[in-house]
């Protein structure tokens, strides 16, 4: 049986829009999940919650955790129907079947994380070193996940296929080197956010005395390291940033790179008062939000650049034109 949607790209398009905006949501709703301890609540069984396919007369945990694999159950129907439309849009080749494809792999692997962390009871108050490292792999995943959709996006936008070409000179590998920064920092946020949560601190004294105590489980004394992480990235962002404006003066670079260091300095004030106010789980779910935010801008820059996007627009926006391959000065 063959699932036929959408009749246009232009349709397609848009859901592709929706379904990037529904995963952000599932993954701030995961992220409600952990923070309020609710993981556990349908106890070790996957894929049904404590033994039934609808709990009966559920606690307040049972229905987060219950509502959050509802919720997630609808990206594996929404990844089917995106899948099933761009094989019919576009043809063999293309580069959007090829981003379909890697985000169909990765929902795939985001629900087999889900089932380990269940089966393995690596929720609730589960406080090893495995639990952070499955934490930091689906935390990656998340991020691939959230590209590729990212990316098809972009990609069906365009006329003709997109090439890709990573031979971008100096430029291509500080944007590359800024991409693994975030994936870095992102994977070590989802340590310290599982840090929080298991060990709450009654006043920032407490807080500071738990991250230095060598006695301290492995996931307090790893929290000190993603402010440090945060700092250098942020400082690496905003540099790159404004070399980028300054080599290349055109009006889609100055817009992508504008978003790009104000949002990473928003990021960098919401860490502050995060780390004020305890971490509270309202401020956790923005500060999560805000990270995607700055994932996608990264990806919209790096983008822009391997496909050459920018090297074409150069020529209506700039009298002069300057190719995105020049060596750095």
């Amino acid at each position: 049986m063959r699932i036929e949607i959408f009749n246009s790209v232009q349709s397609f398009r848009k859901f592709v829009w929706g379904v990037l905006l529904y995963n952000i949501l599932v993954i701030l709703w995961g992220a409600f999940v952990r923070a309020t301890g609710s993981g556990a609540g349908c106890g070790a069984h996957w894929p049904l919650c404590n033994g039934e396919v609808i709990p009966r007369a559920p606690a307040v945990e049972t229905l987060i955790e219950f509502t959050h694999r509802l919720s997630s159950g609808l990206v594996v129907l929404l990844m089917i129907i995106l899948v099933a439309s761009a094989f019919r849009l576009f043809p063999k080749g293309h580069v959007v079947r090829k981003s379909v494809i890697a985000a169909g792999i990765f929902t795939i692997i985001e629900s087999l994380i889900g089932a380990v962390l269940v089966l393995n009871e690596l929720t609730g108050q589960n406080d090893s070193i495995h639990r952070a490292i499955v934490m930091m792999v689906h935390l990656i995943n998340t991020f691939l996940l959230v590209a590729s959709i990212l990316l098809t996006a972009r990609w069906s936008s365009d006329e003709s296929p997109v090439q890709i070409n990573f031979n971008r000179g100096g430029w291509g590998i500080l944007i590359g080197i800024g991409l693994a920064g975030m994936i870095i920092l992102g994977a070590s946020g989802a340590v310290t956010a599982l840090g929080d949560t298991l060990y709450p601190s009654s006043s920032l004294v407490e807080g500071f005395q738990q991250d230095f105590d060598p006695t301290a489980n492995i996931l307090i004394r790893l929290r000190i390291f993603h402010p440090a992480i945060a700092a250098f990235v942020g400082v690496y962002t905003i540099g790159v940033s404004l070399s980028i404006r300054r080599k290349f003066p055109f009006q889609s670079i100055q817009h992508s790179t504008t978003v790009l260091s104000a949002v990473y300095a928003l990021q960098l004030l919401l860490g502050v008062i995060n780390v004020i106010l305890l971490a509270p789980v309202w401020m956790q779910i923005l500060h999560l939000l805000v990270t995607n935010l700055i994932w996608l801008a990264w990806l919209w820059l790096a983008e822009s650049f391997f496909s050459g996007r920018f090297a074409l627009q150069s020529r209506s926006d700039h009298p002069v034109h300057q190719s995105i391959s020049q060596p750095l000065a």
